[in-house]
């Protein structure tokens, strides 16, 4: 199996296959409009603007698994996101991560790379504490909360899985590495 073997629905109900995505540099994005986390679709957006144009796809999963912080439905969700971030970027409909309905993708992804990448030790602690809150988190590899990341390059493999601590703008290294 490989990621593209996976399909997702969109906003509309509509089922989409991520080979539509071959041959993309994509960042994988489980999200939430009440989180704390919130603001990094600013950082998505500008990523999406600065690398689209040279492959990079953002995939944006609103989840509701942690806190209740993606309230309403598909489309409440997308024009918020339109309205405060001015958001581009393929936005799906809203998923499970974790459990027993969780999707697919998620679930290829998280077997691929179990662990969030997490520098620095307040990025650390706070990744302790998220997981103490967290009620979905039951097992290793599961998403601990919104806004994980999950990069893949153009040939499907995931490179790396990066924590909510981790900003988009910590991430454009690597795309600019893996975009060429």
């Amino acid at each position: 199996m490989s990621i593209y073997d996976c399909k997702v629905k969109n906003r509309s109900g509509e089922e989409v296959s991520i080979q539509n995505y071959k041959g993309k540099v994509l960042l994988i994005v489980n999200t939430a409009t009440g989180c704390g986390f919130t603001p990094q679709y600013e950082g998505l957006e500008k990523l999406y603007k600065d690398y689209h144009d040279k492959g990079l796809e953002i995939l944006d999963f609103p989840c509701n698994q942690f806190g209740n912080q993606a309230p309403g439905n598909d489309d409440e969700i997308h024009q918020f996101c339109q309205f405060k971030y001015n958001t581009s970027f393929d936005q799906f409909a809203k998923i499970d991560v974790n459990g027993e309905n969780e999707s697919s993708l998620f679930t290829y992804l998280k077997n691929e790379i179990k662990e969030d990448k997490i520098e620095g030790m307040k990025n650390k602690i706070a990744m302790k504490g998220i997981e103490k809150i967290s009620s979905t988190y039951k097992k290793d590899g599961d998403i601990k909360w919104n806004f994980t990341k999950f990069l893949v390059d153009k040939e499907g493999n995931i490179v790396a899985r990066y924590s909510p601590t981790y900003k988009p703008e910590d991430i454009e290294s690597k795309i600019k590495e893996i975009i060429i």
